[in-house]
């Protein structure tokens, strides 16, 4: 950094001026940010500090990095400054531009030697950091995938202590929406699960309803299930939402998937054979579960005697309707 110029200015963060200062600085003296949530989803799977080879080799190897750089070469150069904390020269923001520029610098050093930055204070918070990073990727462009947004939310909820309704004031989100990213993002950590693509399977799985109380009935289900996504035998993330969806529904088939003597589509064709998921079928169930309750009874002897003369012809009706779907059924 000795003999360079630098302009200085002000940014805005979290309702403050912070003084900073921009100019060029040698990219090779620049530092990627473990903590970027894109790079933490990167060196997460064996939980420990990648080296800052590891991850620009990992950065280099994703596509949008090398899009990245065919656009930079095109520009002639940088349109956003690179975020750089003052002192060890981390990039807070522009870790996949970075990296774009050292693919180009293998071209050509001599042109993509230096790249332009904004300086921010040594001592800048690591709260003002996240709130930084938060308002760039989830407020702003929303370049990050879901997994990594959930990262950085979770880390900041669990670092910080900061609540998911402050997160939400701030991001414009509702304070449940981010309780539920939180929430799918911590049961992926729980269970070593750290593939990006793979964020769909678990929030469909998290926010349905009845596999929730399946999950309360069979907390080995969790288990059973992860193992079943991660060896592909739960293909689609689609396919937790319609046909796990449906084996929770059937008390049989849901104990055959989860004691595993029946695949994931063996136990779905179980449970289709039993008839779970049927519209006719779930009418027929809740109608019949519904008169079979005893209050059913109490209810119409309370009934004024007009209303109760009205229950009894349309049950009449039923009872001959019902007659005549069974004898068809029977032939």
């Amino acid at each position: 950094m000795k003999g360079a110029e630098f302009n200085q200015d002000t940014m805005t963060l979290r309702g403050k001026e912070i003084e900073v200062t921009v100019g060029f600085l040698l990219q090779v003296e620049l530092k990627f940010y473990p903590e970027n949530p894109r790079i933490y989803s990167i060196i997460s799977a064996d939980d420990r500090q990648a080296t800052q080879d590891q991850i620009e080799e990992a950065l280099k190897a994703m596509d949008h990095v090398r899009q990245l750089a065919q656009s930079i070469k095109a520009n002639g150069g940088l349109t956003d400054p690179l975020l750089v904390r003052k002192g060890d020269l981390v990039v807070l923001e522009g870790n996949s531009r970075l990296a774009a520029y050292r693919m180009l610098f293998v071209q050509d050093p001599l042109r993509w030697g230096k790249v332009k930055c904004k300086l921010l204070p040594h001592n800048i918070a690591e709260k003002d950091v996240f709130a930084l990073l938060g308002e760039y990727h989830i407020i702003g462009k929303k370049d990050w995938a879901p997994y990594e947004q959930a990262g950085y939310l979770y880390r900041r909820h669990k670092r910080h202590g900061v609540s998911p309704t402050t997160m939400g004031r701030e991001l414009g989100l509702s304070g449940k929406k981010v309780e539920q990213l939180i929430a799918v993002y911590a049961f992926m950590v729980d269970h070593e699960e750290n593939d990006v693509k793979r964020w769909s399977y678990y929030e469909e799985y998290l926010k349905c309803r009845a596999i929730g109380r399946a999950r309360e009935a069979y907390p080995r289900i969790d288990q059973v299930v992860v193992k079943k996504i991660k060896n592909r035998e739960i293909p689609r993330a689609v396919d937790i939402r319609d046909k796990l969806k449906a084996i929770v529904k059937s008390n049989r088939a849901l104990r055959d998937f989860i004691h595993e003597k029946k695949d994931f589509e063996q136990a779905y064709e179980s449970a289709q054979t039993r008839g779970v998921g049927n519209v006719c079928y779930g009418k027929l169930l809740r109608f019949r579960t519904w008169l079979a309750d005893a209050e059913r009874v109490e209810d119409m002897d309370e009934m004024e005697e007009q209303i109760q003369a009205k229950c009894k012809f349309e049950l009449r009706k039923i009872e001959k309707r019902c007659n005549g779907l069974l004898k068809g059924l029977d032939q």
